[in-house]
């Protein structure tokens, strides 16, 4: 009775876990084994790539640089080169990068003031959209072309000159009483509409600076204006697309008193 009186009042003795150890800096390292030394080349015929360093004896392969081609079959014509152009590749490089501009954009700077036409027969070209704010003269590649968006809120008599239009967009400007014609930009007349003053300027154009009626056009010396290519005639020559060279088309102009295009 005594040993068991003198073993319960001595302490219990607890387990202690293992030691706490902080992540720092100097004890930072991977696990062993992670990481395998690679096995360096040119060190001797004892390191197993000595010498050649395990590239063969001359050839393409053997010399620095890049090697051969990933796509290379031994001189015969590639894969690639054998299958027919198709899609993107055949017709990228002949795609017009237009501009997409809503009629309800338009009613927005007219109602405005900001959009005014530069003509005495009030039409709005490209030339006023760019002296209006609405983009960059940079901006535009191959036209601009004209969408139905917003026509709701039309209400102005609005005469349009553009490249493209879409069949909503001639619809909505004609039920207000306006008139939409399509016409053709090559690159040489898409940069003498834009910026005319970069051509030389008319003899005597000085004096009519002032004269009412005279755009910038009139006062310098622009090239004649091409035809569109045969890709395009089609387009330019359709009554429902307002192409500037159909018959129809040319016929109202001149009843609406509307400038002839050259």
């Amino acid at each position: 009775r005594a040993q068991s009186t003198s073993a319960a009042a001595a302490p219990s003795q607890t387990k202690l876990g293992e030691p706490i150890t902080f992540l720092t800096l100097n004890n930072l390292a991977d696990n062993p084994g992670a990481i395998k030394r690679k096995r360096r080349i040119g060190r001797g015929i004892g390191s197993s790539k000595g010498k050649t360093c395990g590239r063969g004896h001359k050839g393409q392969k053997s010399r620095a640089g890049k090697g051969v081609h990933p796509t290379f079959e031994g001189g015969q014509t590639k894969f690639y080169k054998r299958l027919p152009k198709m899609g993107r590749m055949k017709n990228d490089k002949f795609k017009l990068e237009l501009i997409p501009l809503n009629v309800g954009k338009v009613q927005d700077y007219v109602t405005m003031g900001r959009l005014v036409p530069e003509r005495n027969d009030g039409v709005l070209t490209m030339r006023d959209f760019v002296r209006a704010g609405m983009f960059p003269a940079s901006s535009i590649k191959s036209g601009v072309k004209l969408l139905g968006d917003g026509k709701e809120f039309l209400k102005d008599k609005l005469l349009i000159e553009v490249p493209w239009a879409s069949s909503a967009a001639i619809e909505a400007i004609e039920a207000k009483g306006g008139y939409v014609t399509t016409v053709h930009y090559n690159r040489l007349a898409l940069r003498a509409h834009l910026k005319p003053h970069k051509f030389p300027a008319k003899p005597g154009a000085g004096a009519a600076v002032d004269a009412e009626g005279v755009t910038e056009h009139d006062k310098h010396l622009l090239p004649k204006r091409a035809r569109p290519p045969p890709k395009y005639m089609q387009y330019y020559t359709d009554y429902a697309k307002r192409g500037y060279l159909n018959p129809r088309v040319q016929m109202e102009r001149k009843q609406r008193g509307l400038k002839d295009i050259l």
